[in-house]
């Protein structure tokens, strides 16, 4: 038998573990959270920048220094056209063990893109390509064709390849993104946020291989077996660019996208004054054969760092 004395020592010791559990042993599980997932949230400046703008959403965040300087919009649903190829290159690099390995594209994946009139690279049926190839094909001229070739070496499938994208935007802790496609083509079902697509950008930037590409003006291709004199790229950004050139810097790289649903995109990349911004925008009028408001909004906010 238990003596009331040795029954409230029993209860004491059995408080203090509780205690002991609570506030030692979760505080070390919630750091380890933290330490393990890449997600990193900017915080908002107290000298918010106020530029009117022809997009509808654009978020402007300082890298250097972790902090959104300009914030329309940005955590309301939108399409990300063919921003969403940036997803698409940075998975099929983190996949990818050797980006000289080659692939024949199939035949059966350019019939649907020639009929939803998709923007392509210009490679074509049964061409045989480095993986490299079909990065700066995905990035530069936009080519659908080259995102579900990565696609399908990855994982076999465009289906199998989204999976991947959407554990990736889950990884980096973009929260209200949902892709369907590796392209950006409109689906209801595809979209996200441009604190998302800025989210992924800041990550996708730490990549050396992803910066590469992202960067880069011009890429040239070998002879294939179907463009004996190769093929060069220019990035859609730069070739409506006269000058990348801004007061105290440059714009370094940049991914366009447009849909009539998405309307003028861009998610580009600038120094200024010794310290890089990344600038997400979505919404603006226009077309390919329009102005391109998109581009014209960036050099508006970077010219007023």
């Amino acid at each position: 038998m238990f003596t009331r004395k040795g029954i409230f020592s029993i209860l004491f010791i059995f408080t203090m573990l509780v205690v002991y559990f609570i506030f030692n042993e979760t505080p070390v599980s919630l750091r380890q959270e933290i330490v393990d997932s890449p997600k990193v949230v900017p915080t908002m400046s107290n000298n918010m920048l106020d530029i009117e703008l022809h997009s509808t959403n654009a978020i402007l965040v300082n890298l250097n220094e972790n902090k959104v300087l300009l914030d329309k919009n940005s955590e309301d649903m939108i399409y990300p056209a063919s921003l969403t190829k940036m997803m698409t290159v940075l998975v099929a690099i983190e996949q990818i063990t050797d980006l000289q390995d080659e692939i024949v594209l199939p035949k059966y994946i350019f019939n649907d893109l020639y009929e939803k009139n998709a923007s392509v690279a210009g490679f074509l049926p049964n061409e045989k390509l480095t993986l490299e190839d079909l990065l700066y094909g995905s990035m530069l001229p936009s080519g659908a064709e080259a995102s579900i070739g990565l696609a399908e070496y990855v994982a076999g499938s465009e289906r199998g390849f989204v999976k991947l994208m959407n554990e990736k935007a889950k990884q980096l802790g973009m929260e209200n993104t949902h892709f369907m496609n590796t392209t950006g083509l409109h689906h209801p079902e595809h979209y996200t946020t441009v604190k998302d697509i800025s989210l992924l950008l800041q990550y996708a930037l730490t990549n050396n291989e992803f910066r590469n590409v992202y960067t880069a003006e011009k890429y040239s291709i070998k002879p294939t077996n179907l463009h004996p004199e190769g093929i060069t790229f220019t990035s859609r950004m730069f070739q409506h660019m006269t000058s990348s050139a801004l007061p105290g810097g440059e714009i370094l790289g940049g991914k366009t996208g447009y849909t009539e649903d998405a309307g003028l995109c861009l998610a580009s990349l600038a120094t200024v004054n010794g310290q890089e911004y990344v600038l997400v925008t979505v919404g603006a009028e226009g077309s390919s054969r329009t102005e391109q408001f998109n581009i014209t909004d960036a050099f508006l906010v970077y010219s007023q760092l």
